[in-house]
């Protein structure tokens, strides 16, 4: 006698996520925003691939996010949607008025939040330092001044 055949839908399926965590350094809510709010260092200069990670915490903590902006060149490519766990998010690509190292999320209805995209290249050592310096109350730094105040220190 054979077991019985369970058949189900795919539709609205996905399975697990087969990332990993996001690596993300968050200001406190309760300081004034500054230039960034936080960094986050992806894996790799594929947006497509590192998104779900980072709106993943962003979703379950803040609201969820519906668009992103970025700097045009700085992702391997440029898409106009990215799926991400349960949604899909729009992306805008700017030439100019956002800085080259910045990510700015939006959350309809709850808010905007730009983060310092630490290099995926970058050493352990000098991303740490650099994450730290995002999430830092006390400085005021646009993300391509962590990245020249990082180079001076070097």
């Amino acid at each position: 006698m054979n077991a019985p055949t369970t058949h189900r839908s795919s539709a609205g399926f996905r399975p697990p996520a087969a990332y990993p965590p996001a690596r993300l350094a968050l200001r406190p809510p309760t300081f004034p925003a500054g230039p960034v709010c936080g960094a986050w260092w992806p894996r790799t200069d594929d947006l497509s691939a590192e998104l779900a990670a980072l709106t993943d915490v962003f979703d379950a903590s803040r609201g969820r996010v519906t668009r992103i902006a970025t700097h045009h060149g700085s992702w391997a490519k440029e898409p106009r949607t990215l799926p991400v766990t349960g949604h899909t998010v729009t992306a805008t690509w700017y030439v100019a008025g956002l800085d080259p190292y910045t990510i700015r999320l939006f959350s309809y209805g709850a808010g905007r939040w730009d983060l310092f995209v630490v290099p995926p290249d970058s050493e352990a050592g000098a991303a740490a330092r650099l994450m730290s310096a995002a999430a830092d109350p006390a400085l005021h730094l646009t993300g391509s001044g962590l990245m020249e105040a990082e180079s001076a220190a070097r």
